[in-house]
C-alpha cells in the first residue's frame, strides 16, 4: 500500500508541473501572437500573468522554457506584482492629518482667546 501512494504522489508533482509548464507557454504564446509587429511590448497585465506562471514554475524550470524572457526577468515582474499589491495605496484615503471636527475647532480656539498666558 505505501509503494502506491508515493506512486501516486509522484506521479500528482510531476502532473502538476507539467500543467503549469503548459499553462506557461500557452500564456506566452497568446501573447507572442497578439503583438506580431516589432518588438512585443507587454502591459502589466500581462507581465503579471507571466510573473504569476513564472513563480511557480521556478527559476530552473523557466531557464529551461522561457523564450520571451529572462528568468530573472519574469520573476522580477512577479516581485512587483507582489510589491504592488501590499503597498497600501487602496487604503489610503487621502494625504496629511485627517481634519479635525468643526465643534472641536470651535473649541480649541474658544478656550486659547480666554487663556491668552
Amino acid at each position: 500500500m505505501d509503494w502506491a501512494r508515493i506512486l501516486a504522489y509522484v506521479t500528482g508533482t510531476v502532473d502538476q508541473e507539467l500543467l503549469a509548464r503548459n499553462e506557461y507557454l500557452a500564456a506566452e504564446n497568446r501573447i507572442l501572437k497578439a503583438q506580431l509587429k516589432g518588438r512585443p511590448r507587454l502591459s502589466d497585465g500581462e507581465r503579471g500573468v507571466l510573473g504569476e506562471i513564472g513563480h511557480r514554475l521556478g527559476r530552473k524550470v523557466l531557464a529551461d522554457i522561457a523564450t520571451f524572457a529572462l528568468p530573472d526577468t519574469i520573476l522580477g515582474w512577479y516581485r512587483k506584482l507582489v510589491a504592488r499589491k501590499f503597498d497600501g495605496s487602496m487604503a489610503r484615503q487621502y494625504p496629511g492629518r485627517p481634519r479635525i471636527k468643526r465643534e472641536v475647532e470651535e473649541l480649541i480656539i474658544h478656550m486659547a482667546s480666554e487663556n491668552r498666558d
